[in-house]
């Protein structure tokens, strides 16, 4: 058994601002992703409209209303419902309303590697680019051709 308290463990992120606490390597999770977010009124919980072709995704708010799109639909969930992606289903979560957000972002298995974006490559037109971890954000490249892409982060 494995215990945090969640205010303990440090802040961390994509560089965007959002508090965000990842709790999967403190309790010792190896195949489950668990991130903990705080949203203020604005602030969302990746830098936009993404997919993870690897893992299914679930949302939990615990406190506050987000909101949540996809290419087809937009949802609110609020305070103690939750919400589910599956591998390959684009969304995107932000907080839309006037009071703070508090979610929990499960995702299995653990260690994404295959994210994309709904941006079309300027070279060979594949429909989507590939986001890769970067020292600052995120950089992009096309999965097809291997051509690099400047997207804001």
């Amino acid at each position: 058994m494995e215990h945090v308290d969640i205010d303990d463990v440090a802040e961390g992120g994509f560089g965007n601002g959002v508090t965000m606490r990842k709790l999967a390597d403190p309790l010792g999770a190896e195949d489950l992703a668990i991130n903990h977010y705080e949203l203020a009124p604005g602030e969302g919980f990746s830098g936009g409209m993404h997919t993870h072709l690897d893992q299914e995704e679930l949302f939990v708010v615990l406190s506050g209303t987000a909101t949540f799109e996809t290419p087809e639909e937009t949802v609110d969930v609020a305070a103690g419902e939750a919400i589910r992606f599956a591998p390959g289903e684009y969304q995107t979560g932000s907080n839309e309303g006037d009071e703070p957000v508090e979610a929990l972002a499960l995702g299995a298995p653990a260690d994404s590697t295959e994210v994309r974006v709904p941006v079309e490559c300027r070279e060979c037109g594949h429909d989507a680019l590939a986001a890769i971890p970067a020292e600052e954000g995120m950089a992009f490249e096309c999965p097809e051709c291997g051509t690099a892409a400047d997207l804001p982060t």
